[in-house]
């Protein structure tokens, strides 16, 4: 029986006329960090929802294919039995109650949790962010950006998942921020042994905090590997990391010849 996350030959459609992914396969073994990269629009948010079964607000619909996680077939579970699975997603732009407090927003992540597991969840997400004790009363949306993604990951760890999904967590916050965080996270990893998969723009930040990554383009994975391979490849130095073969850095401008060659999907 596999253990982790497995997805195959997905494919999802968005008002049954909008291809948006095709024949996707990806896994997240127990315990790993992987990376899913990609330009806008290339899919990768999809993917996610796709998983964590919430496709139905955007009238999005998952067509074929199988999405199983520690042998389990997820493929027609919904978003409440996704997170009783042990999978909880984060989504792109923290998707916080602004007007709830920062306690409020955090206890909405323990609703399947008894009184005392709740409490004992709330106590590690203070020891993870302590800033968020302090602000604890505060409405969330007075708090900063980076307050505010940090209530959005600790709510997603109050009930102690098994696999963390995250969608863009360094969206619009200062680098010193996005380091706390991802470094909260790989602890979170380390220790703990927390399996994540998480979309991120910053390929550089991805291929260093990830060991395996995905590319997709178009809705398909095109390239995957380790990401300590995929920081060496000339094509994701040349596309994603803005370096040419010689180590000079490439105009977006440059870039953009990239579309045209379609190297990787020809």
């Amino acid at each position: 029986m596999s253990s982790g996350l497995e997805v195959s030959n997905v494919q999802v459609f968005y008002h049954d006329v909008i291809e948006a992914v095709r024949d996707v396969s990806l896994r997240v073994d127990k315990g790993r960090v992987v990376a899913l990269l990609g330009a806008n629009g290339a899919g990768k948010s999809t993917l996610l929802k796709a998983i964590s079964a919430i496709l139905y607000p955007e009238d999005g619909r998952l067509i074929h294919g199988s999405i199983r996680f520690d042998g389990a077939d997820l493929t027609t579970r919904n978003a409440d039995q996704i997170v009783e699975a042990g999978i909880v997603h984060v989504p792109e732009g923290r998707r916080l109650f602004q007007t709830m407090s920062t306690e409020e927003n955090l206890r909405l992540g323990g609703y399947l949790l008894g009184p005392a597991a709740l409490d004992e969840g709330m106590e590690r997400v203070y020891a993870l962010f302590p800033r968020l004790r302090d602000k604890r009363r505060l409405m969330a949306g007075l708090l900063s950006g980076g307050e505010q993604q940090m209530v959005a990951i600790g709510r997603a760890l109050i009930g102690r998942p098994r696999l963390l999904i995250l969608d863009e967590p360094s969206l619009g916050l200062a680098p010193q921020i996005v380091q706390d965080i991802f470094g909260i996270v790989q602890r979170l990893n380390a220790e703990q042994g927390l399996s994540i998969l998480f979309v991120e723009q910053n390929a550089r930040l991805a291929l260093a905090v990830s060991e395996y990554a995905y590319v997709m383009e178009n809705g398909r994975v095109v390239l995957d590997g380790p990401s300590a391979e995929l920081a060496r490849n000339a094509d994701i130095r040349e596309f994603y990391l803005g370096q040419s073969g010689s180590g000079e850095r490439k105009s977006l401008r440059d870039q953009k010849h990239y579309k045209r060659r379609k190297r990787w999907l020809a």
